[in-house]
């Protein structure tokens, strides 16, 4: 490998020999100049892999070289040395995006650490995340073997996604498989969990976590204040891992108070779980005594058209008189719309806006090669979301929210996970479509691959038939009927789907979030 080249640019540059020498006996290449109208010059006619500058020069400033060089290299980091520590050039330099600021006198090892800091970052990063994650995964692997609660659950997996965010950039692609394999035998072990616990969730004097039914009344109405105004945004689909990359948007914008996870009820799917969010109740509950807004999945129509009257009717049972606005946001104007109008919202107590642009990122993934491209992995599923929410409405609407003083809530209904595997199975023609999760009568599977719920009254899921039943898949698998087999699996196979039992699917963000 080259040697890392040095420009270093001070008008009285022959004081720092002592400076050079050193840097040169660890294999450095300096190169030097006495002027802002050299540096440039140097430049042109060489690369460079960082630029030491003084600021206080004859001729050219190292303010005004700084803003040529910029020009000219834009990517070089450029770090700034001077006497002065007037906290306007400070401001200048530090606006100009430069990439250390250092006050004269320098000692060298201050240069080494900026050098070390600014060309080696990545390195000495990726290097020490894999040492610290080779110490975690044993730890990992004995907690994983000992869980028995879902606290303990939802724990290890906020741990899985902070090791995956953390090596998603590391040189060392091994690491990034190993956590891919340690996921995949928690979602085993978390499947076998769920299996033996779900149904004793519901029985009498149980101590279930909470749930998409009782999210409202156990977390959200203790955060609501008559004092100051509420804004809960439910964003479809949105998994822990995709929070945690819209988390540093937010940012600059609202300090956050609370994070906690909550479990999704199952099927992990928005007819069910959004409908539990908003009534308050189980979906065996809404259809009994919400007919009129309940849609079983067979029947026609819109599943989840009625989630502002549950609401209403969950208050009212709750007996809060709060005001409040729901919108339902599924495309970009009706979310301009919304940031136009916003300020009419600070009359309410609670502002709820189901955004379900999640929701719609992974069904055109299914549907259109080019997001299956840009969506072909969690890194990149990640990335596309944040990218989307920088330029999203939404993101003006939380603005325009802080800006109001309010209090920001931010959850979702259920997750998603990448299928990989088909696991074939055969039912009549009403049968659901769902490829994560089915219910009908005289359902055909592999028992090995699904939490099959024979009474759907146990857990409080709808009948739809004297024979019904419902089975969930496990892990990355999805279902997929022996008919024209081979297209369906290569249609379906690495696309994002919910419905199931994994983490990414059940235990999913719930945030509190103060104006800054």
């Amino acid at each position: 490998m080259d040697n890392i080249k040095i420009l270093w640019v001070d008008d009285e540059i022959d004081l720092l020999k002592p400076h050079i020498m050193f840097l040169e006996s660890r294999n450095y290449d300096v190169s030097t100049c006495k002027s802002g109208t050299e540096a440039l010059e140097q430049i042109e006619s060489e690369n460079f892999d960082i630029v030491f500058l003084d600021e206080n020069m004859p001729g050219l400033t190292g303010l005004e070289t700084l803003a040529e060089i910029k020009e000219k290299r834009e990517t070089i980091p450029i770090v700034m040395i001077t006497k002065s520590e007037e906290e306007f050039i400070m401001e200048e330099a530090i606006g100009s995006k430069i990439a250390d600021y250092l006050i004269k006198p320098v000692n060298p090892n201050q240069i080494l650490l900026s050098l070390k800091k600014n060309l080696d970052h990545s390195r000495l990063i990726s290097e020490k995340t894999t040492s610290n994650y080779q110490q975690e995964f044993r730890k990992i692997a004995m907690e994983m073997s000992q869980i028995n609660s879902y606290e303990e659950w939802a724990e290890l997996y906020q741990k899985l996604v902070y090791w995956e965010i953390q090596l998603e950039d590391i040189e060392d692609s091994s690491m990034v498989e190993i956590l891919e394999s340690q996921k995949q035998e928690a979602n085993n072990q978390f499947f076998k969990f769920i299996s033996k616990n779900y149904q004793s969730w519901f029985e009498k004097d149980a101590e279930p976590p909470v749930m998409s039914h009782t999210l409202f009344r156990k977390k959200i109405l203790p955060e609501l204040k008559k004092d100051q105004p509420t804004l809960l945004v439910v964003v479809d689909n949105l998994r822990y891992d995709q929070w945690k990359v819209l988390e540093p948007v937010i940012n600059p914008y609202y300090k956050k108070e609370k994070e906690s996870t909550y479990y999704s009820i199952l099927p992990t799917a928005t007819q069910y779980a959004r409908n539990a969010i908003f009534s308050g109740l189980m979906p065996s509950e809404m259809e009994k005594l919400f007919s009129k807004y309940w849609r079983n999945d067979t029947e026609e129509g819109g599943k989840n058209l009625y989630e502002s009257e549950f609401l209403q009717e969950q208050l009212k049972r709750l007996g809060e008189d709060l005001k409040y606005e729901y919108h339902k946001i599924s495309s970009l104007k009706a979310g301009r719309k919304l940031v136009d109008n916003f300020k009419t919202q600070k009359a309410n107590d609670l502002t709820v806006i189901v955004y379900n642009f999640v929701d719609m990122l992974s069904h055109s993934k299914t549907e259109m090669e080019v997001i299956k491209e840009l969506a072909s992995n969690d890194k990149s599923y990640r990335s596309l979301t944040q990218s989307w929410f920088k330029n999203s409405p939404l993101l003006e609407i939380i603005q325009k929210a802080q800006q109001s003083g309010f209090k920001l809530i931010i959850t979702t209904d259920h997750g998603t996970i990448n299928v990989k595997n088909p696991s074939k199975v055969i039912g009549d023609k009403n049968t659901s479509l769902n490829l994560r999760y089915k219910t009908g009568k005289s359902l055909t599977y592999d028992k090995k691959d699904v939490l099959a719920i024979e009474d759907p009254k146990s857990v409080y899921l709808p009948t739809i038939n004297m024979s019904s039943s419902y089975i969930f898949a496990k892990e990355d698998l999805f279902f997929a009927y022996p008919n024209n087999y081979n297209h369906y699996v290569g249609y379906y196979k690495n696309t994002y789907q919910h419905g199931g039992v994994s983490l990414e699917e059940v235990v999913i963000p719930f945030v509190v979030l103060n104006p800054k």
